[in-house]
C-alpha cells in the first residue's frame, strides 16, 4: 500500500514539472536504462569474447537500438517524418561517444589498470551527458 501511494506521489509530482524538467528526466531515466542494458550486454559478451574493444562495439549497439527508440519517443517526442536523416544523425552522434567510449575505456584499463568492468561503469557516466548534449543540440532539434 505504502508503496503505491509512493508512486502516486511521484507521478503528482512528475506531472507538475515543467516541460525542460520532464525531458531532462526522461533523458535520465532512459539514459540509466540504456546504461544498464550496455553494462549488462558488455558482461553477457565478456562471457564469450576476451576483447574489450569488441565487447564496447557489441553492447554499444546493442545500447543504440534501445536508445534511439526511447529518446525518440519518451524523451524528446520526435515528430519528425524524416526518419533516415534522424537515425543517422543519432547513430552519428552515438559513433562519435563510442568512440570516445573506446578511448576512456582503454585509458582507464591499459593505462591507469582500472578494472574494465569498473571502467565501464565510469565511462559509462560520461557518455551519458555527452549523448545528450548530441542528441539535444544536433539529432532531435527542435524548430
Amino acid at each position: 500500500m505504502f508503496i503505491l501511494l509512493l508512486i502516486g506521489k511521484c507521478l503528482e509530482i512528475y506531472d507538475n514539472l515543467d516541460s525542460k524538467l520532464k525531458e531532462t528526466f526522461n533523458y535520465l531515466v532512459v539514459g540509466v536504462l540504456t546504461t544498464l542494458i550496455s553494462i549488462i550486454s558488455y558482461n553477457l559478451f565478456r562471457f564469450f569474447i576476451s576483447d574489450i574493444t569488441i565487447c564496447t562495439v557489441l553492447s554499444w549497439i546493442v545500447a543504440v537500438g534501445f536508445a534511439y527508440i526511447c529518446n525518440r519517443v519518451f524523451v524528446f517526442q520526435s515528430t519528425s517524418k524524416k526518419y533516415l536523416k534522424e537515425i543517422s544523425s543519432f547513430v552519428f552522434s552515438r559513433l562519435f561517444s563510442l568512440l570516445v567510449e573506446i578511448v576512456l575505456m582503454l585509458l582507464l584499463v591499459k593505462l591507469f589498470t582500472i578494472n574494465d568492468r569498473i571502467a565501464k561503469i565510469i565511462v559509462q557516466v560520461i557518455v551519458i551527458v555527452l549523448n545528450y548534449i548530441t542528441s539535444k543540440i544536433f539529432v532531435f532539434k527542435r524548430k
